[in-house]
């Protein structure tokens, strides 16, 4: 039998190497889900505008679904396993897209990926809590940190060879398109094997009669209702330029597959070479004070990559976002983490990702209306403003939890010094 040590260091290692090929899969398809949708399908403004909010709004009604499910769930890793094997089953329905009728094409391929996230969001919300059981407090920094760089390495890689790759094709040929659905498809089955080799601990069942469960119990809890605040408003502002940098790199820069791999790249390197650094800051000056630092530099990325259209520039431009990317994923999931409680972890994480999906929604449509109402440029800057507010916005929650440590730090000080007086 082995020793605790042993099954911790066991699913680390299998998280790791679960989390790669997803990440392949992701490098795969996602990050050329627009390039596939206006070079091959010739989509509207509108509809890449939806490839990044529709997926969001069927992501909340799966939210709430799987909010119920999960209150029922003795062990995760079953559901995990079989919502992510449904995501990936949806690439086949992209690889058949181009035999359709070609005014049909690109409004099938926006459904597919929205409903695509119906499976992606109950895999998403089971394996954060699933993942969130098995890394300790202690480990979650560092280990999610390490984790992140050899992912990002991954996807690197994967990107790179990709781009390479599209050379050797005219951007509306849909064939290397087919060919990356079909390797990701058979990444996402090695995605699946992994995660099934964790080993979870077996939680006793608790008797009596199970209550339906929506999460509410989430909204009694401060420093939870605090940190949604913060991280909704630094969402909407992240979102709403989603869509922009899509338009701008293809409809404006005019990047061919090749660039796009090229600046993936770059982001991905500057992430790699930052993900430790933002560790061990956030172990040194906690996550809500560095989410504040990281605000600010996602800032600048919307106002810098509208100064030029030269394909080095905006190379240069995205590793320097990538160093911020890095800092904003692993420090966003690590305070959601230490504002929830260990006992409905699960509550807490889906009722962040319900109201999370509604901005995910909401965001890129304003980012579209607003391109609409005035120019990329204006709606690029409108953007950069939000970001650099939502920095104040985490600052201002940083002190409050200061605040609040330090009045818990208070209180067992008292309670302590009565204890010896008793």
């Amino acid at each position: 039998m082995e020793s605790p040590s042993q099954i911790t260091k066991r699913n680390e290692k299998n998280s790791i190497i679960n989390g790669v090929a997803s990440t392949v899969v992701m490098s795969m398809s996602n990050n050329y889900f627009a390039l596939f949708a206006i070079g091959v399908l010739g989509a509207t403004n509108y509809q890449v505008g939806l490839i990044s909010s529709l997926p969001q709004i069927i992501g909340m009604f799966a939210m709430i679904l799987g909010t119920v499910i999960m209150s029922r769930l003795q062990e995760k890793k079953r559901f995990t396993g079989l919502s992510i094997l449904f995501t990936r089953l949806f690439l086949l329905g992209m690889f058949l897209v181009i035999y359709l009728p070609e005014e049909y094409r690109a409004w099938t391929f926006v459904l597919l990926i929205g409903l695509m996230n119906l499976p992606g969001s109950f895999a998403m919300l089971s394996w954060q809590s699933f993942i969130g059981d098995l890394i300790s407090d202690s480990r979650r920094s560092g280990f999610f940190s390490e984790r992140n760089r050899i992912l990002t390495i991954a996807g690197m890689i994967t990107t790179l060879l990709i781009g390479i790759g599209l050379q050797w094709f005219d951007k509306s040929n849909p064939l290397p398109y087919q060919i990356l659905f079909i390797l990701a498809f058979l990444f996402g089955i090695a995605e699946v094997i992994y995660l099934n080799r964790h080993i979870e601990p077996k939680k006793e069942k608790v008797p009596g009669k199970k209550k339906l469960n929506l999460g509410w119990d989430a909204y009694k809890h401060k420093p939870f209702i605090y940190f949604l605040i913060c991280g909704l408003f630094f969402n909407f502002a992240w979102q709403l330029a989603w869509p922009l940098f899509n338009i701008y790199n293809i409809k404006v820069a005019h990047m061919t597959g090749f660039w796009i791999s090229i600046i993936t790249v770059a982001n991905q390197v500057g992430q790699i070479i930052s993900f430790k650094w933002w560790g061990r800051m956030a172990d040194k000056h906690s996550n809500g004070k560095m989410l504040a630092v990281t605000a600010v530099g996602m800032a600048s990325a919307p106002f810098l990559t509208i100064l030029s259209k030269n394909m080095y520039y905006l190379t240069f431009v995205n590793f320097t976002s990538g160093l911020f990317v890095s800092g904003t994923v692993l420090l966003l999931f690590n305070q959601l983490l230490e504002v929830t409680k260990e006992e409905n972890r699960g509550s807490f994480i889906a009722q962040y990702n319900i109201l999370l999906a509604i901005i995910g929604f909401i965001a890129p449509q304003v980012g579209v209306y607003l391109l609409q109402l005035s120019s990329i440029e204006t709606a690029m800057n409108l953007a950069a403003v939000l970001r650099l507010l939502s920095g104040a916005v985490f600052l201002l929650f940083f002190y409050y939890m200061k605040i609040e440590r330090d009045v818990d730090s208070r209180l067992l000080d008292q309670g302590t010094q009565v204890g010896k007086q008793g």
